[in-house]
């Protein structure tokens, strides 16, 4: 394992920190129920905004409703930390050096 200077330290923290930043940035829409239920989720895992499509959705079933709601936000979750991962990776084994 190479060591790192404090220059290369505070270069790679400073990549880091702009990845970061950018994954606060990126936002993704996710559905559910062909449409009826969209979550906007944040490449930090942090939802912004749920729409629910009222002429989409029967208010008999709300169970229905439910179950897209629990589908997207699964699906959101999943792609946000997939971004995520991705962002990062460049940067992964460089931080264990850093004991981060």
């Amino acid at each position: 394992m190479v060591a790192m200077n404090r220059f290369d330290q505070a270069k790679l923290l400073l990549q880091v920190r702009k990845a970061q930043k950018q994954l606060k940035k990126e936002t993704l829409e996710v559905e559910g129920g062909g449409g009826a239920v969209v979550i906007e989720i944040t490449g930090e895992q942090k939802v912004k905004k749920v729409h629910i499509d009222p002429d989409r959705v029967d208010l008999e079933n709300v169970g229905e409703l439910e179950e897209w709601l629990a589908e997207a936000m699964k699906e959101a979750i999943a792609q946000s930390q997939k971004l995520a991962a991705e962002t990062m990776k460049p940067f992964m084994g460089q931080l264990g050096n850093l004991g981060l």
